[in-house]
């Protein structure tokens, strides 16, 4: 098995993968990716990113409602290339929809390779609906149809 710490480029890394790194946006989160978050072949395992995607999307989200919130829906996941140990990985948010009582927000991941390296690569796209509840587990309505700015 090879390790986990290996070549972090390839040559599909350095072409154009018709996809522009965010440069105007702030992620969300940014996460460098350790040993302990890898799986059997010594990649990032799905689950540590579908993790950060969930709260990527959750801090989103709250600028609509600063109650509770639950994620209802994963939908049109798409991992696009691996992860690896020592990665620099961000995950940047874009609201898509605004409902009376959820959001939906597209996530996207990219990763810096080697946290220094000047390679960046979008690894996986995500749309997470989230959903906002009372004290009582039931879905209400938002507190608000226009985002704030919780920096």
């Amino acid at each position: 098995m090879n390790s986990p710490i290996q070549s972090h480029t390839s040559r599909s890394d350095e072409e154009d993968f018709s996809a522009e790194y965010p440069r105007h946006k702030h992620p969300a989160i940014r996460v460098v990716m350790m040993p302990r978050d890898t799986n059997a072949l010594g990649t990032i395992f799905g689950g540590v990113i579908l993790s950060e995607i969930d709260l990527a999307a959750a801090i989103e989200a709250h600028r609509y409602h600063s109650g509770r919130i639950a994620t209802v829906a994963m939908d049109t996941i798409e991992f696009k290339r691996p992860v690896f140990v020592g990665d620099l990985v961000s995950f940047f948010t874009e609201t898509t929809r605004v409902g009376t009582t959820s959001v939906t927000v597209k996530v996207s991941v990219w990763a810096q390779r080697r946290f220094g390296s000047h390679v960046r690569v979008p690894v996986t796209e995500a749309s997470v609906t989230m959903v906002a509840v009372g004290e009582d587990g039931q879905k209400m309505p938002l507190e608000r149809r226009e985002p704030v700015d919780i920096d």
